[in-house]
């Protein structure tokens, strides 16, 4: 589900191609996301996770998959292991 979101978020608001999530290689530079984009695109997570994400300057020089595996790792340690049901709508 985490990687829904923000496919979604990076197709439906950032104009991204759907295509390029289906590299297995995919690096986050490769989005040409700029600074205020990524806080952005972490801001759509936090938001449905109900607390902020540690040291988001490390993303641009993962895999998209290695940052979907931080972000994921993140949101488990703040709920005792357990990865909460997340709404693919924003404020759910």
């Amino acid at each position: 589900m985490l990687a829904q979101i923000i496919k979604n978020y990076l197709v439906e608001t950032k104009g991204k191609d759907p295509a390029l999530f289906d590299d297995p290689a995919l690096q986050v530079s490769a989005l040409g996301l700029d600074s205020l984009d990524m806080v952005e695109m972490l801001f759509e997570i936090e938001d449905r996770c109900g607390f902020q994400l540690p040291d988001p300057t490390r993303y641009p020089q993962m895999s998209f998959r290695d940052m979907l595996a931080d972000i994921e790792a993140a949101i488990r340690e703040h709920n005792n292991g357990e990865m909460p049901e997340l709404s693919l709508e924003a404020g759910k």
